[in-house]
Protein backbone atom coordinates (compact mmCIF):
# COMPACT_ATOMS: atom_id res chain seq x y z
CA UNK A 1 0.00 0.00 0.00
CA UNK A 2 1.25 3.69 -1.08
CA UNK A 3 2.83 5.21 1.92
CA UNK A 4 1.16 8.25 1.39
CA UNK A 5 -2.39 6.94 1.02
CA UNK A 6 -1.91 4.69 4.13
CA UNK A 7 -1.56 8.20 6.15
CA UNK A 8 -4.35 9.84 4.88
CA UNK A 9 -6.39 6.88 5.93
CA UNK A 10 -4.87 6.86 9.40
CA UNK A 11 -5.47 10.80 9.97
CA UNK A 12 -8.91 9.97 8.52
CA UNK A 13 -9.23 7.23 11.00
CA UNK A 14 -8.69 8.97 14.15
CA UNK A 15 -10.58 11.76 12.77
CA UNK A 16 -13.83 9.24 13.08
CA UNK A 17 -12.93 7.51 16.02
CA UNK A 18 -13.09 11.66 17.84
CA UNK A 19 -16.17 12.00 16.43
CA UNK A 20 -17.50 8.13 17.34
CA UNK A 21 -16.40 8.62 21.05
CA UNK A 22 -18.20 11.72 21.21
CA UNK A 23 -21.74 10.44 20.17
CA UNK A 24 -21.14 7.38 21.84
CA UNK A 25 -20.60 9.09 25.00
CA UNK A 26 -23.26 11.13 24.74
CA UNK A 27 -25.96 8.48 23.75
CA UNK A 28 -24.79 6.71 27.10
CA UNK A 29 -24.79 9.12 29.48
CA UNK A 30 -26.53 11.83 28.58
CA UNK A 31 -30.66 11.65 28.93
CA UNK A 32 -31.15 14.35 26.32
CA UNK A 33 -29.66 12.24 22.74
CA UNK A 34 -32.56 9.53 22.95
CA UNK A 35 -35.36 11.25 24.85
CA UNK A 36 -37.53 11.11 22.23
CA UNK A 37 -37.00 7.57 21.50
CA UNK A 38 -39.31 4.89 22.65
CA UNK A 39 -37.53 2.64 25.88
CA UNK A 40 -36.70 0.00 23.72
CA UNK A 41 -35.94 2.41 20.42
CA UNK A 42 -33.19 3.79 23.44
CA UNK A 43 -31.91 0.57 24.83
CA UNK A 44 -30.72 -0.46 21.77
CA UNK A 45 -29.06 2.35 20.41
CA UNK A 46 -27.04 1.97 23.71
CA UNK A 47 -26.36 -1.40 22.62
CA UNK A 48 -25.03 -0.07 19.34
CA UNK A 49 -23.30 3.15 21.35
CA UNK A 50 -21.35 0.10 23.34
CA UNK A 51 -20.22 -1.70 20.01
CA UNK A 52 -19.19 1.69 18.57
CA UNK A 53 -16.98 2.13 21.26
CA UNK A 54 -15.71 -1.51 20.53
CA UNK A 55 -15.29 -0.67 17.19
CA UNK A 56 -13.24 2.80 17.79
CA UNK A 57 -10.63 0.26 19.52
CA UNK A 58 -10.44 -1.80 16.77
CA UNK A 59 -10.27 1.09 14.49
CA UNK A 60 -7.46 2.22 15.96
CA UNK A 61 -5.84 -0.83 16.19
CA UNK A 62 -6.02 -0.98 12.10
CA UNK A 63 -5.09 2.31 11.31
CA UNK A 64 -1.84 1.74 13.88
CA UNK A 65 -1.36 -1.08 11.60
CA UNK A 66 -1.93 0.44 8.22
CA UNK A 67 0.70 3.23 9.21
CA UNK A 68 2.72 0.05 9.17
CA UNK A 69 1.60 -1.04 5.85
CA UNK A 70 -0.21 -4.04 6.77
CA UNK A 71 -2.48 -5.35 4.18
CA UNK A 72 -4.12 -7.87 6.60
CA UNK A 73 -4.86 -4.70 9.14
CA UNK A 74 -6.53 -2.98 5.82
CA UNK A 75 -8.87 -5.48 5.63
CA UNK A 76 -9.49 -5.36 9.28
CA UNK A 77 -9.73 -1.69 8.61
CA UNK A 78 -12.43 -2.00 6.55
CA UNK A 79 -14.59 -4.17 8.00
CA UNK A 80 -14.80 -1.53 10.62
CA UNK A 81 -15.81 0.56 8.26
CA UNK A 82 -18.33 -1.09 6.48
CA UNK A 83 -19.57 -1.45 10.12
CA UNK A 84 -19.91 2.56 11.34
CA UNK A 85 -21.51 3.07 7.66
CA UNK A 86 -24.11 0.53 8.77
CA UNK A 87 -24.67 1.69 12.51
CA UNK A 88 -24.42 5.27 11.51
CA UNK A 89 -26.86 5.62 8.49
CA UNK A 90 -29.38 3.83 11.16
CA UNK A 91 -28.51 6.49 14.06
CA UNK A 92 -28.78 9.65 10.75
CA UNK A 93 -32.43 8.36 9.55
CA UNK A 94 -33.98 6.10 12.84
CA UNK A 95 -33.22 8.69 15.84
CA UNK A 96 -35.28 11.75 16.09
CA UNK A 97 -33.79 14.62 15.16
CA UNK A 98 -31.05 16.41 17.44
CA UNK A 99 -28.09 17.73 18.86
CA UNK A 100 -25.71 14.75 17.75
CA UNK A 101 -27.71 15.26 14.38
CA UNK A 102 -24.57 16.93 12.49
CA UNK A 103 -22.54 14.58 14.43
CA UNK A 104 -24.01 11.49 12.60
CA UNK A 105 -23.71 12.85 9.45
CA UNK A 106 -20.31 13.84 9.84
CA UNK A 107 -19.25 10.40 10.92
CA UNK A 108 -21.20 8.84 7.99
CA UNK A 109 -19.82 11.29 5.53
CA UNK A 110 -16.10 10.82 6.32
CA UNK A 111 -16.74 6.71 6.56
CA UNK A 112 -18.17 7.29 3.16
CA UNK A 113 -15.23 9.03 1.62
CA UNK A 114 -12.30 6.83 3.22
CA UNK A 115 -13.95 4.05 2.02
CA UNK A 116 -14.71 5.76 -1.23
CA UNK A 117 -11.02 6.80 -1.45
CA UNK A 118 -9.46 3.64 -0.44
CA UNK A 119 -10.96 1.47 -2.91
CA UNK A 120 -10.31 3.64 -6.12
CA UNK A 121 -6.62 4.43 -4.95
CA UNK A 122 -5.59 1.00 -6.35
CA UNK A 123 -4.61 -0.26 -3.12
CA UNK A 124 -3.71 -3.69 -4.41
CA UNK A 125 -1.52 -4.10 -7.65
CA UNK A 126 -3.36 -5.14 -10.62
CA UNK A 127 -1.36 -8.17 -10.57
CA UNK A 128 -1.81 -9.59 -7.17
CA UNK A 129 -4.14 -12.63 -5.94
CA UNK A 130 -5.08 -13.70 -2.42
CA UNK A 131 -4.24 -17.01 -1.48
CA UNK A 132 -5.66 -19.00 1.58
CA UNK A 133 -5.88 -22.61 2.65
CA UNK A 134 -8.85 -24.69 1.40
CA UNK A 135 -10.12 -25.24 4.93
CA UNK A 136 -9.86 -21.80 6.13
CA UNK A 137 -11.68 -20.68 3.13
CA UNK A 138 -14.24 -23.07 3.59
CA UNK A 139 -14.80 -22.57 7.09
CA UNK A 140 -14.95 -18.59 6.53
CA UNK A 141 -17.28 -19.00 3.61
CA UNK A 142 -19.80 -21.52 6.06
CA UNK A 143 -19.63 -18.52 8.61
CA UNK A 144 -20.66 -16.03 6.33
CA UNK A 145 -23.27 -17.82 4.52
CA UNK A 146 -24.86 -19.42 7.82
CA UNK A 147 -24.78 -16.06 9.14
CA UNK A 148 -26.64 -14.28 6.20
CA UNK A 149 -28.90 -17.16 5.91
CA UNK A 150 -30.10 -16.92 9.49
CA UNK A 151 -30.47 -13.59 10.24
CA UNK A 152 -32.29 -13.46 6.92
CA UNK A 153 -34.85 -16.24 8.24
CA UNK A 154 -34.84 -14.45 11.05
CA UNK A 155 -36.57 -11.04 9.61
CA UNK A 156 -38.25 -12.91 7.00
CA UNK A 157 -40.75 -14.77 9.86
CA UNK A 158 -41.07 -11.56 11.26
CA UNK A 159 -41.72 -9.20 8.24
CA UNK A 160 -43.67 -12.08 6.34
CA UNK A 161 -46.55 -12.87 8.72
CA UNK A 162 -46.73 -9.04 9.17
CA UNK A 163 -47.20 -8.81 5.66
CA UNK A 164 -50.26 -11.41 5.32
CA UNK A 165 -51.71 -9.77 7.99
CA UNK A 166 -51.69 -6.41 7.31
CA UNK A 167 -50.15 -5.23 10.22
CA UNK A 168 -46.43 -4.13 11.12
CA UNK A 169 -44.09 -6.29 12.85
CA UNK A 170 -44.32 -6.26 16.82
CA UNK A 171 -41.04 -5.31 16.99
CA UNK A 172 -41.57 -2.20 14.86
CA UNK A 173 -44.30 -0.98 16.75
CA UNK A 174 -42.05 -2.06 20.17
CA UNK A 175 -39.17 0.49 18.55
CA UNK A 176 -41.64 3.49 17.59
CA UNK A 177 -40.01 3.18 13.84
CA UNK A 178 -42.39 3.52 10.59
CA UNK A 179 -40.10 1.22 8.81
CA UNK A 180 -36.70 -0.70 10.34
CA UNK A 181 -34.17 0.58 8.32
CA UNK A 182 -31.84 -2.53 9.68
CA UNK A 183 -34.68 -4.48 7.83
CA UNK A 184 -34.20 -2.45 5.23
CA UNK A 185 -30.55 -2.68 5.02
CA UNK A 186 -29.65 -6.13 6.05
CA UNK A 187 -31.94 -7.78 3.43
CA UNK A 188 -31.05 -5.43 0.65
CA UNK A 189 -27.46 -4.94 1.06
CA UNK A 190 -25.70 -6.68 4.25
CA UNK A 191 -26.82 -10.55 3.87
CA UNK A 192 -27.04 -10.88 0.30
CA UNK A 193 -23.20 -9.70 0.68
CA UNK A 194 -22.08 -12.14 2.72
CA UNK A 195 -23.83 -14.49 0.96
CA UNK A 196 -22.00 -13.65 -2.30
CA UNK A 197 -18.64 -13.45 -0.52
CA UNK A 198 -19.06 -16.43 1.29
CA UNK A 199 -19.84 -18.53 -2.05
CA UNK A 200 -17.16 -16.82 -3.98
CA UNK A 201 -14.41 -16.80 -1.67
CA UNK A 202 -14.90 -20.86 -1.15
CA UNK A 203 -14.35 -21.40 -4.94
CA UNK A 204 -10.87 -19.21 -4.60
CA UNK A 205 -12.44 -15.64 -5.94
CA UNK A 206 -10.61 -13.03 -5.58
CA UNK A 207 -13.38 -10.47 -4.59
CA UNK A 208 -14.71 -13.35 -2.45
CA UNK A 209 -11.21 -13.63 -0.61
CA UNK A 210 -10.59 -10.10 -0.30
CA UNK A 211 -13.96 -9.67 1.64
CA UNK A 212 -13.95 -11.77 3.87
CA UNK A 213 -11.89 -10.20 6.63
CA UNK A 214 -14.08 -6.71 6.22
CA UNK A 215 -17.40 -9.37 6.62
CA UNK A 216 -16.14 -10.94 9.21
CA UNK A 217 -15.10 -8.12 11.24
CA UNK A 218 -18.47 -6.61 10.53
CA UNK A 219 -20.91 -9.14 11.72
CA UNK A 220 -17.67 -9.75 14.91
CA UNK A 221 -18.52 -5.91 15.58
CA UNK A 222 -22.31 -5.78 14.65
CA UNK A 223 -23.13 -8.92 16.96
CA UNK A 224 -21.10 -7.34 19.39
CA UNK A 225 -23.22 -4.43 19.77
CA UNK A 226 -26.45 -6.51 19.51
CA UNK A 227 -25.13 -8.67 22.86
CA UNK A 228 -24.62 -5.17 24.33
CA UNK A 229 -28.51 -4.16 23.69
CA UNK A 230 -29.97 -7.79 24.76
CA UNK A 231 -27.90 -7.03 28.17
CA UNK A 232 -29.39 -3.81 28.89
CA UNK A 233 -32.92 -4.93 27.89
CA UNK A 234 -32.29 -7.92 30.26
CA UNK A 235 -31.24 -5.49 33.14
CA UNK A 236 -33.88 -3.40 31.95
CA UNK A 237 -37.33 -5.26 31.61
CA UNK A 238 -38.91 -8.54 31.80
CA UNK A 239 -38.61 -9.40 28.27
CA UNK A 240 -37.05 -12.77 27.79
CA UNK A 241 -34.22 -12.26 25.33
CA UNK A 242 -31.91 -15.17 26.50
CA UNK A 243 -32.64 -17.20 23.72
CA UNK A 244 -31.44 -14.41 21.21
CA UNK A 245 -28.55 -13.31 23.17
CA UNK A 246 -27.44 -17.06 23.02
CA UNK A 247 -27.71 -17.07 19.51
CA UNK A 248 -25.87 -14.02 18.44
CA UNK A 249 -23.11 -14.70 21.27
CA UNK A 250 -22.38 -17.98 19.36
CA UNK A 251 -22.42 -15.93 15.76
CA UNK A 252 -19.90 -13.64 17.70
CA UNK A 253 -17.76 -16.16 18.56
CA UNK A 254 -17.65 -18.29 14.83
CA UNK A 255 -17.10 -15.36 13.77
CA UNK A 256 -14.30 -14.44 15.79
CA UNK A 257 -12.53 -17.84 15.47
CA UNK A 258 -13.11 -18.14 11.50
CA UNK A 259 -11.63 -14.15 11.51
CA UNK A 260 -8.37 -15.42 13.30
CA UNK A 261 -7.87 -19.11 11.79
CA UNK A 262 -8.54 -16.94 7.94
CA UNK A 263 -6.01 -14.55 9.08
CA UNK A 264 -3.63 -16.49 9.80
CA UNK A 265 -3.66 -18.54 6.34
CA UNK A 266 -4.02 -15.91 3.97
CA UNK A 267 -1.19 -13.80 1.75
CA UNK A 268 -0.60 -11.93 -0.87
CA UNK A 269 0.47 -13.93 -3.77
CA UNK A 270 2.19 -12.57 -7.29
CA UNK A 271 -0.35 -13.75 -10.15
CA UNK A 272 1.59 -15.99 -13.06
Amino acid sequence: MDKKLSDKLVIASVVIAVLVVIASFLGLFYPGVYAQETANWRMQAQGQDIGNLLAVIVLLASAYGLHRQSFKAYLVWIGVLFYLLYAYIVYAVAVHFGSLFLVYAAVLGVVFYSLLYAFISNTIPKETGIYAKARARTAASYVLIGTGVLFALLWLSEIIPALIAGNPPASLVEAGLIVNPIHAIDLSVVLPGMIITGILAKRGNFNGLFFVVPWLVFTALMGASIVAAMFIILASTTTNVIVPTLMVTVVVLLSIVALYYFMAKIRLIKKA
